[in-house]
């Protein structure tokens, strides 16, 4: 057993393979001690992320040395179970079976009459990695993935049975699917299968997925048309969204094992100060921009704050300062200019954005589509009561260190340490000497997904294939390319590339800022 650092707060504990992964999981989340935050599980690594100031670095090497005791740790992985009715009519049946040396009506029994459980999750929400028990067929994954499988396609790949809770490209050999709702992001328990959970496909007729189908189509229709014609609260209405407008809060952390990112505002400490400058509750969620371009008309008198990237502000025609709250009188018009420095406004009101919750939180996610789709011209956002006291009388923007994207400005690199590990091994000692000593640019092509680099490619000491591992936002992930990625906070729960290590959280919401064409620096660190 290996334990490998990931970042500040995490330990990637490597083990032999997928059984000794899942028994350790198995037996960490029995009885984690306080400040455990999550504990995810993957091929054949176990990520367990901690709150240091409560479980020191020490202790948690400690706990997870323990011995495992007598007790049965599959217990835990028996306790939730799923049966997915399937129909067994997939595009790729026939050509897998007889790559597999089979039937399709052989495997199509043997798939059906095995006893599989959710490995991990990953690649989606509600996406999981299923392994048979006796299953001992390896399926290659297709050549050229396909830019659109179906929401509830069951499909194999390698060692794995899995199946699509939403529609999206995918490389998995398509044997059927299911009408099973496989991720409800309006449950208390979002997603069906979850790390443990006992999974049996149940053979079903063609024409009872139709039907089925027709159904939930139709429910979701008339869900849809109910929510377009429902009355809304006062708020204001969008003229123009800019870019990108999205609403954003604190995002749903510790969801990782469901497949879930965390994702909320990509500048966390902007979005926060804009809440405790409006007198606003914690969480209350705030419109996150890009760039600027921005338009809005208020139906009610509002009190309103942009901080965050440097933004040109005026209300009615008339110019006003950002990181000062201000009136915004009923039928007046807002507008954001395009940003000086920085890339992200936040524009909060007084109580803050209602939106329907999504796994817990108003943010959007623009990876997996959970939460509120990005804002269009004529959206309507009502405003919520989420107060925790009255607006502060004097501004606490000297205090609170504003974030005005004036260290992402071109004149100068922005420098972000980053704690080496968990794959830095996997890299010459002169990509990581480059990784430190470049200077590299931001690509256009980055989002709230990653943040993409372009600069000297980082040569690797390892060229094998890395199975699928949890990451954290912050990770800094190099494709074959050589070119480093650090993923955001809408980025993948696991990745198949390997990890050179991670930027700290506040260093991230700094980068989070990052606009193309700015530079950065890498510090780098060694691990704890």
């Amino acid at each position: 057993m290996r334990m490998l650092p990931v970042g500040l707060d995490g330990v990637l504990v490597e083990v032999a393979g997928l059984a000794e992964a899942m028994a350790l999981h198995d037996r960490l989340r029995a009885d984690p001690p306080p400040g455990v935050v999550e504990i995810v599980p993957a091929a054949r690594t176990v990520l367990v992320r901690t709150d240091p100031a409560v479980l020191p670095p020490a202790r948690l090497r400690a706990w997870l040395r323990r011995p495992a005791t007598t007790a049965p740790a599959s217990s835990a992985r028996r306790a939730a179970s799923a049966v997915l009715p399937t129909v067994y009519d997939g595009a790729d049946l026939a050509e897998v079976a007889a790559l597999l040396g089979t039937s399709p009506h052989a495997l199509v029994e043997r798939h059906a009459a095995t006893a599989w459980s959710v490995a991990f999750t990953g690649f989606a929400p509600g996406f999981g990695y299923l392994v048979g028990a006796g299953w001992d067929l390896d399926a290659p994954r297709r050549e050229v993935p396909r830019t659109r499988v179906p929401a509830g396609a069951v499909g194999l790949a390698g060692p794995y049975a899995g199946a699509y809770p939403r529609e999206t490209p995918g490389g998995w050999q398509l044997i059927g699917a299911t009408r099973a709702t496989l991720f409800d992001p309006d449950a208390a328990e979002p997603a069906l299968l979850t790390p443990g959970t006992s999974v049996r496909f149940t053979p079903v007729r063609a024409e009872v997925r139709a039907a089925a189908g027709t159904a939930s189509s139709t429910s979701g229709r008339a869900a849809a048309a109910a929510r377009r014609t429902a009355p809304v609260a006062e708020g204001i209405r969008i003229v123009e969204p800019g870019l990108s407008a999205t609403v954003q809060d604190a995002g749903r952390p510790g969801r990782a094992a469901e497949g879930v990112a965390r994702s909320g505002a990509a500048d966390p400490p902007a979005w926060a100060l804009g809440n405790r400058l409006l007198g606003n509750a914690a969480g209350a969620a705030a419109l996150e921009v890009t760039m600027g371009g921005f338009r809005a008309v208020a139906e009610c008198d509002l009190a309103v704050v942009v901080t965050g990237a440097w933004t040109p502000l005026t209300i009615a025609g008339r110019a006003l300062d950002p990181y000062v709250v201000h009136p915004w009188p009923a039928g007046s018009e807002l507008a954001l200019g395009w940003a000086l420095r920085g890339s992200r406004a936040y524009l909060g009101v007084r109580g803050g954005f209602d939106a329907p919750r999504a796994v817990g939180s108003r943010s959007t996610d623009t990876l997996s589509g959970i939460g509120p789709a990005p804002l269009r011209s004529g959206d309507r956002m009502p405003v919520a009561r989420e107060t925790a006291g009255p607006i502060p009388a004097l501004p606490l923007h000297p205090w609170g260190f504003p974030r005005d994207g004036s260290d992402l400005d071109r004149s100068g690199p922005v420098a972000a340490p980053l704690v080496l590990g968990p794959r830095a091994d996997w890299f010459t000692a002169s990509a990581l000497g480059a990784l430190a000593d470049a200077e590299w640019t931001v690509s256009p092509a980055s989002d709230r997904v990653g943040i993409r680099l372009d600069g000297p490619v980082l040569g690797r000491a390892r060229s094998e294939e890395l199975p699928s591992e949890a990451m954290v936002p912050g990770s800094v992930q190099v494709p074959p390319s050589g070119r480093p990625v650090v993923f955001g906070v809408d980025g993948p729960v696991t990745g198949g590339y390997p990890v050179v290590g991670v930027v700290p959280p506040p260093y991230l919401a700094l980068l989070g800022q990052a606009r193309p064409g700015s530079r950065v620096r890498f510090v780098l660190r060694g691990s704890r």
